[in-house]
């Protein structure tokens, strides 16, 4: 799969965000000054939108979507409908916008600083946005600390079994009962590493993974290799078969029979 990192000088890479190779739509940056002695309205998880009563239908649940989307506490673009505009240009900050998740991405100069993705490989996109989260988290804190980043690669095979409808208690017992239904034997050996790996950064062991960043690349590498086995090619296949036509389907459930 052709992957192209992120640059402030390119319209297509791959989205820091969601991973997709797509377009990227670019913003720039003004700024408006807010009343002296004053600060910015920053949103609390607690506080409720402040709906006018003269609010039309429309109207209030547009102030309940900006309302909801200031409570993540991420960036992202909102058209106020205000003909007013600044001419107090921020220059050398810049934003990206993905065409795939509409997620917003921050750069000053040319680095990207929103969100940190650090060094490893952009996750695979087919898996679920919470194991993606901490795919990305574990990627930000790869230089820092590569022993913590491999126990966030394991916690992410812990969910990614859950996912493959496994208790998520046991680790081992999980991808035991995964080889039981028919593990291809390179998944398992590479969720075994995993495992392994990841437990020893969290219990250190005869593995000390320390400050072995390569050892720590590779897990990132092995999740996503397990996520395009065990998540792309099913959901693929189930995609093209679900496009037969009634009588074809019709005819394989008869032959199965058989």
């Amino acid at each position: 799969m052709k992957y192209i990192a992120p640059s402030v000088s390119a319209t297509a890479f791959n989205c820091p965000h969601c991973g997709v190779l797509t377009t990227q739509h670019w913003h720039l940056t003004y700024a408006n000054s807010i009343k002296k002695g004053h600060t910015p309205w920053v949103v609390q998880p607690e506080d409720q939108p402040d709906l006018a009563e003269k609010l039309d239908e429309e109207q209030r649940a547009r102030a309940e979507k900006l309302h909801e989307n200031l409570k993540k506490g991420r960036p992202f673009l909102w058209n106020s409908g205000d003909t007013s505009y600044s001419t107090i240009r921020v220059y050398n900050v810049n934003f990206s916008h993905c065409y795939e998740c509409s997620e917003v991405a921050v750069w000053v100069f040319d680095h990207l600083i929103y969100p940190a993705t650090g060094e490893a490989p952009p996750p695979n996109p087919d898996l679920p946005e919470e194991i993606k989260a901490d795919y990305l988290e574990a990627s930000s804190i790869l230089h820092l600390s590569p022993r913590g980043a491999a126990a966030l690669i394991r916690l992410c095979i812990q969910k990614l079994c859950i996912h493959l409808n496994q208790p998520g208690k046991n680790i081992n017992n999980d991808i035991k009962a995964l080889v039981a239904a028919g593990l291809d034997e390179r998944v398992q050996r590479a969720l075994d590493a995993v495992r392994v790996i990841g437990n020893n950064a969290v219990h250190p062991g005869k593995i000390d993974i320390g400050d072995d960043l390569g050892m720590a690349q590779s897990l990132f590498r092995l999740l996503n290799l397990v996520a395009e086995k065990m998540v792309s090619e099913p959901k693929h296949v189930d995609e093209v078969y679900a496009l037969l036509p009634p009588t074809a389907l019709a005819q394989i459930a008869e032959r199965d029979k058989k």
